[in-house]
């Protein structure tokens, strides 16, 4: 037993050296290698390196001192709200509302829940309609886009030339029905209307949209009935067979796919919704 703590006294003292020394090592290692004073030194920036300049941007605002400020900021806030309505003033003063209307009744009409999505529905009615208005586009780009960025024109004579190919083509629309103009007018208390001159673009374009809505509507509802009558004939079938439990619809989809596919129903129905609008 005294053997042993003589031998950890031993192995205790000899680390305590060896500890003490290393420090010390260590402690002259580092004044050797770091110098006393501070290093002396210069740095010098490349003449060719330049910083990105970032512009000041500063907002004043003031009161309107004239009529003209008042009118100019009153005419900058009617183009804001316009460039944000500009997507639905498209969509409803073009064909689009038409086209989109009777894609949605054909899928309803085959029963079809997810496919395809509305997403790809619209899309075809996008480019329907950008196919169907292209040249009616070209127009106001010749006659209004083109001329104001050259500053030949003025924005107001733009605007006339931007509505003038529109104005035409919704009344080339409604030229066998005119009916939705008259109803607009009597509830505007204006005079008969003898041109298209004499139609304000307010009374225009209502009129446009319902003639289109009435128009999708009639589309769709012929589209339904050859649906409705499968739907029908298997429901009366399965009811004779005694399978009043199975759903009809479940049934019927299959054929109205294949009738829809063996009668190429996605070329004729574009086809006639062509020609439904170019007369």
């Amino acid at each position: 037993m005294i053997a042993e703590k003589i031998k950890r006294i031993v192995l205790l003292t000899v680390t305590l050296f060896f500890i003490s020394q290393g420090s010390s090592l260590f402690a002259q290692s580092q004044n050797n290698n770091f110098p006393n004073s501070p290093a002396q030194g210069t740095t010098e920036l490349n003449q060719n390196v330049r910083g990105s300049g970032v512009p000041n941007v500063a907002i004043q605002i003031t009161e309107p001192q004239t009529g003209r400020e008042i009118a100019f900021s009153v005419r900058l806030l009617l183009l804001l709200t316009i460039l944000t309505l500009a997507p639905s003033i498209l969509i409803l003063i073009t064909c689009f509302l038409r086209f989109s209307i009777v894609l949605d009744f054909i899928k309803r009409a085959l029963s079809l829940q997810q496919v395809p999505p509305t997403s790809v529905l619209n899309g075809i009615a996008f480019f329907m309609t950008l196919f169907i208005m292209w040249p009616t586009f070209t127009t106001i780009y010749d006659n209004a886009y083109k001329p104001l960025s050259e500053n030949e024109i003025t924005i107001e004579e733009a605007y006339h030339e931007a509505e003038a190919p529109l104005r035409m083509f919704m009344y080339n629309q409604m030229a066998g029905d005119t009916s939705y103009i008259k109803m607009f007018m009597n509830m505007a208390k204006l005079e008969k209307p003898n041109t298209l001159a004499d139609v304000p673009t307010y009374i225009l374009v209502p009129s446009y949209i319902l003639h289109e809505l009435t128009v999708a509507f009639k589309i769709g509802v012929v589209l339904y009935i050859p649906f409705i009558v499968i739907d029908m004939v298997v429901a009366s079938i399965l009811m004779a067979m005694g399978m009043m439990m199975l759903p009809p619809v479940q049934i019927s989809m299959p054929f109205k796919l294949i009738l829809f596919v063996l009668i190429d129903g996605w070329g004729f129905l574009t086809q006639q919704l062509f020609n439904s609008v170019i007369h």
